[in-house]
């Protein structure tokens, strides 16, 4: 069983930074592709970044160029740095792993993912 456990969530002012980390307690952590979503109030959880096991990174169109995504084998860790953050990136995060089958990857689709974490909330101020 693959637990995500993410981490660094808070309350940001707009144009701050936050680096959210996600740790799995996988044996082979580096065959999983990794996922983070995220869920406003009231709205439906949606695709942020995705990173493969190859390291192809991947992100959703409102978050490029602000948000990047890495991995750490080593330490069977991603991390999802937010750069230049604005009200509407307030959301409760979630760290995804999808451990690795043969087939095409979709990294948008929330199904893709075997496991999930409880979340952290990212707050930011105006």
């Amino acid at each position: 069983q693959v637990q995500p456990v993410e981490s660094g969530g808070g309350l940001v002012q707009a144009g701050g930074s936050l680096r959210l980390s996600c740790a799995a307690s996988a044996r082979s952590f580096s065959s999983y592709a990794m996922g983070w979503f995220r869920q406003a109030p009231g709205k439906e959880r949606e695709f942020v970044a995705a990173i493969s096991f190859s390291g192809s990174a991947y992100y959703a169109e409102s978050v490029k160029g602000r948000f990047t995504m890495s991995r750490d084998n080593a330490k069977n860790t991603v991390y999802l740095q937010m750069n230049s953050l604005k009200p509407e990136d307030t959301a409760v995060y979630y760290c995804a792993a999808r451990s690795y089958r043969s087939g095409s990857y979709s990294p948008h689709t929330s199904r893709e993912y075997n496991y999930w974490g409880q979340g952290t909330q990212v707050t930011v101020s105006s």
